[in-house]
């Protein structure tokens, strides 16, 4: 049976590792022609084989392309390495930095480090994907987070990056709709990968949350609950969905 995805060609950024992974991983599941995997890193995080062995696996075409979010030029570059197979259909922003934060002792260059990949990163990712859609359209999907929903404490710069990216979806659904061209935001909550094991500390060995607020649905998220998230907005299951927020938390920001 032909997938969701049949015949798509998608870049996703910071695709080695965690939910990345796990999208190219989906996107070749659901029939896609090619996936770009863009990322300054090849070898994942998390160990074990690359993505690019996965998305063979999974029956699909790939190609990894060293990219650093923060460079535009980088970004320019995956998105013509997709042009080149054969045209951009699905671009997945989902490239983000992550960590706790002391407010007190937060200097500029920790600001920016956040600032750099979480919005100057997606903000740029979305124009090179949209300068070769227009006119032929396709599906953006920006991977922000709860945190840019609901602010927290812990971590003042990495929410005020996510909220910026809600805003930037949002506008950029406005301004690119009319070239059909759909935009929309994925927001995960507490996820289970690498990111959230070293760098926050607040998902622990075995899998469960060290967050003080409860999850609804019993579990912290695994990445592939994300992809299914990305996968459905870049298919035509969505194809009237744009400008908009789907939060993937197990109900956490509902609570």
């Amino acid at each position: 049976m032909a997938g969701l995805l049949a015949g798509k060609v998608a870049v996703v950024t910071g695709g080695s590792s965690g939910m990345g992974r796990s999208i190219c991983v989906r996107v070749a599941e659901e029939g896609a022609a090619h996936v770009v995997i863009a990322d300054v890193r090849e070898d994942p995080r998390e160990g074990g084989p690359s993505t690019s062995k996965l998305v063979a696996e999974a029956g699909g075409s790939c190609e990894f392309v060293r990219t650093d979010v923060t460079r535009p030029a980088d970004l320019v570059a995956a998105v013509e390495r997709a042009v080149a197979f054969g045209g951009l259909d699905i671009m997945v922003n989902n490239a983000g930095v992550f960590g706790v934060e002391d407010f007190f002792a937060w200097t500029e260059e920790d600001y920016d480090r956040i600032m750099d990949v979480n919005v100057k990163g997606v903000f740029f990712g979305c124009q090179a994907a949209a300068r070769v859609m227009r006119g032929r359209g396709g599906s953006i999907v920006n991977l922000s987070s709860i945190g840019g929903v609901r602010g927290h404490g812990m971590f003042p710069t990495y929410c005020a990056s996510k909220g910026a990216v809600r805003l930037l979806t949002y506008s950029l659904g406005d301004l690119l709709g009319p070239h059909g061209i759909r935009v929309n935001s994925v927001h995960p909550g507490v996820m289970d990968t690498s990111m959230t094991r070293s760098d926050a500390r607040i998902v622990g060995d075995h899998g469960e949350s060290l967050s003080a607020v409860a999850i609804p649905l019993g579990r912290v998220g695994q990445p592939r609950d994300v992809a299914d998230a990305v996968v459905y907005l870049s298919s035509d299951l969505a194809a009237y969905v744009s400008g908009t927020s789907l939060v993937v938390d197990g109900g956490r920001t509902a609570s």
